[in-house]
């Protein structure tokens, strides 16, 4: 298996929080017989916010979850992710650097470990291929208290809302996945003489 990481695309906007930097990086897993998958990743990039800045507006999540699950973000599932997924920012396994420095109250959780536990209440609740999905974070999720992670299919069946909820109720991700029901083929019985 080969991962090859490729910047796509950098561009520069003033939001109302001041000047932001927008970095799409493609990733392409790929074997001998070709690309396997093809995920990109949208980060932006802002000032640190300064103590007199409002903080932003928060949104509760949906109440009409069919599906969810209790996930408790403890220290050691985030040094294990960022040992994973080869992510050394500090702010994810060291609670003294992230609350002294940073100023956070406690370790965040990672925007890619929420969408993966998304994916994976998916693939326990329903028995389909996923074809897409896509995520946004809304919301930061610390490991100071614990959080759901909640769907439920939408009326046409071929997608499925995701959503991850902070303790207070609010949305701190929202996501969707694409599906199709998954073909099974019978295996092949030999008559008995």
């Amino acid at each position: 298996m080969r991962r090859t990481s490729t910047i796509a695309d950098v561009s520069f906007k003033e939001g109302r929080t001041g000047p932001l930097v927008f970095v799409l990086v493609r990733h392409e897993i790929a074997n001998s017989a070709g690309v396997a998958l093809v995920e990109e990743h949208d980060i932006v990039y802002r000032d640190v916010p300064q103590p007199s800045d409002p903080a932003p507006s928060s949104r509760p999540a949906r109440s009409d979850a069919v599906w969810r699950r209790e996930i408790h973000p403890d220290d050691v599932l985030l040094f294990r992710y960022s040992a994973l997924t080869f992510n050394g920012h500090r702010i994810h396994y060291d609670r003294r650097y992230v609350t002294e420095v940073e100023g956070y109250p406690g370790l965040i959780v990672h925007g890619p470990l929420i969408a993966t536990l998304l994916a994976d209440l998916l693939r326990r609740h329903v028995k389909a291929r996923m074809t897409a999905f896509r995520f946004r974070a809304v919301r930061p999720l610390f490991d100071t208290a614990d959080f759901l992670v909640c769907g439920a299919p939408a009326s046409d069946r071929s997608t499925v809302a995701l959503w991850a909820q902070d303790a207070e109720g609010f949305l701190a991700m929202e996501a969707e996945a694409e599906i199709t029901e998954e073909q099974t083929t019978e295996p092949k019985r030999s008559a008995e003489a």
